[in-house]
């Protein structure tokens, strides 16, 4: 299999983790330090490369998932609901309205519903990391022709969606035009007018620098996202058991680092956002749960299965 080399001394475990985020980003330094940490701890037996911008490759995400299960890419970062076509439980992460805060997506995705995620996964050939799930922020709409204060001013607004069900069905139900689009087109889909609008959490718009090419924040705190480590099950279960160890423990130090970290910067980014011209605004989001009402959650709640749905309100509350 790809990864495992052996030469004089002992087996070396080379492999690749992708992510799709810049660079200079809340992403990318935290991934290379990790595995930096994992190198140096195992001697350099297992030396992980990782690629910004999914190193170029111009694929789905999918796509790449699906070479992540066939042990043609080791590791990748990215959107649970990405993955709800082949796990369908993984849309939880992106409903919209379910966490209140920080705490409701940790103590859930690090706790028995993470277990439950991990084991629907593994079935598929894909190791969802524990303690994986880094952060990325509370998503809003950033338009580039008018704020958006209550879910009225979304209708009919063409506005850039991720891959994923449930943010088109989210963003239907508001009113709107969704059009998938992969990230790395987001930026020249704005400047040129394809698209009006799109959401993200403030991190991506500086990431982007999308505040080149839009005017408005709507503070909507719609739905929370963070990017999942997920590897190939069959390079996983490759490695030794100390090293397995070795990687949880350096995914757990770093993730809750870069955890801290992107929770500081998204709060720091609203008012340095304003500065690179950008207006900001809060909406109403009452008139936005308004339009989802218990038929949405009730479609989804058959959608990814009653266990994790129970999981699910375990931690955060009844939602149907």
């Amino acid at each position: 299999m790809r990864g495992l080399l052996v030469n004089s001394n002992q087996p070396k475990w080379h492999g690749r983790q992708f992510h799709y985020q810049p660079e200079k980003s809340h992403v990318h330094p935290f991934l290379v330090a990790l595995w930096n940490a994992v190198k140096e701890e195992t001697d350099g037996s297992v030396d992980i490369e990782v690629l910004a911008d999914n190193g170029g490759l111009k694929l789905s995400h999918l796509e790449i998932v699906d070479r992540v299960t066939r042990g043609e890419i080791e590791f990748y970062a990215l959107m649970g609901s990405i993955m709800g076509p082949l796990v369908p439980a993984m849309n939880i992460q992106s409903l919209p309205f379910i966490f209140r805060n920080n705490d409701d997506v940790y103590s859930s995705m690090d706790g028995l519903l993470g277990d439950f995620l991990r084991k629907e996964l593994q079935a598929k050939g894909i190791y969802l990391l524990p303690s994986g799930l880094m952060e990325n922020g509370f998503r809003h709409i950033v338009t580039n022709n008018r704020p958006i204060y209550t879910a009225a001013d979304l209708e009919g607004l063409s506005i850039r969606i991720p891959e994923g069900a449930v943010f088109e069905d989210t963003f239907k139900a508001f009113g709107a035009n969704p059009v998938q689009l992969f990230v790395l087109e987001l930026y020249e889909a704005l400047r040129i007018g394809k698209l009006h609008a799109q959401e993200n959490p403030l991190a991506i718009i500086d990431s982007l620098k999308l505040y080149e090419v839009t005017k408005y924040i709507s503070m909507t705190s719609h739905m929370w996202s963070g990017f999942n480590i997920i590897g190939s099950l069959s390079f996983w279960e490759s490695l030794p058991t100390n090293f397995q160890q070795i990687i949880l423990k350096n995914v757990k130090k770093f993730v809750d680092l870069q955890r801290q970290h992107t929770i500081n910067l998204n709060h720091t980014l609203s008012q340095s956002l304003q500065t690179k011209g950008m207006l900001i605004n809060v909406a109403d989001t009452s008139s936005f749960r308004a339009h989802l009402g218990k038929s949405f959650y009730q479609k989804w709640k058959n959608e990814v299965g009653a266990q994790a749905w129970d999981l699910l309100e375990a931690q955060v509350g009844k939602l149907t």
